[in-house]
């Protein structure tokens, strides 16, 4: 897959309705040859384009001036499914202290997991409560995209409707390759890519 055709696919996806409101814009990669129960793409991949700002929050402990913070002594305060259940759904992104993982774990665990936002190695976790450390967390959050085979098909957000087009094109190709990357049958595991509105038609890109 080229820079060139996702672009022309981009443009031909322009042409479609114009809607009152910005839309998504999400890459669907269609699997062959996949056996979901034996295999499995379990990624996270960081974009070259922010696609959108997410409201972070981080369990420390102590209070931090530049994230909202739930510290090690106001877990008590969460005994209640109900406002376990609202902080995770008020927050996009979890950034976590290490030494608090196991309370964090059996804290909010649950919850965290189903809404696939617990902090892990890969993206959330830090060894010390640091401005920079936090800073350095929340940016590559920003960036970062989770990939997970459910089905065989992947479909996630990749841009927003007023982002350019080389952004969107260049957020795509990561991705792709990414995935590529990890496939046992590199293309011969791909059927289709797809790029579509949140209310539009699919667009082909020509692999």
């Amino acid at each position: 897959m080229n820079k060139e055709e996702v672009i022309k696919a981009i443009q031909e996806l322009r042409k479609q309705e114009a809607r009152k409101f910005k839309q998504t814009i999400d890459l669907i990669i269609n699997l062959k040859n996949f056996d979901i129960k034996r295999e499995s793409v379990n990624l996270i991949v960081n974009l070259p384009h922010k696609i959108k700002d997410k409201k972070s929050a981080a369990f420390l402990n102590t209070k931090s001036k530049i994230i909202d913070t739930i510290t090690k002594e106001e877990f008590s305060n969460y005994k209640n499914k109900k406002d376990i259940k609202k902080l995770v759904k008020n927050y996009d992104f979890f950034i976590a202290h290490a030494g608090l993982m196991p309370l964090i774990a059996s804290t909010f665990g649950k919850y965290l997991g189903q809404a696939g936002k617990m902090p892990s190695p890969q993206l959330g976790i830090i060894t010390n409560d640091s401005e920079n450390s936090i800073k350095e967390v929340i940016e590559k959050g920003e960036r970062a995209v989770k990939i997970k085979s459910k089905e065989p098909s992947l479909k996630l957000g990749i841009g927003r409707e007023e982002m350019k087009d080389e952004d969107i094109a260049e957020n795509i190709l990561v991705v792709y390759n990414a995935v590529l990357n990890v496939l046992t049958g590199k293309k011969d595991n791909i059927h289709s890519v797809l790029i579509k509105f949140t209310m539009g038609k699919p667009v082909k890109i020509e692999k």
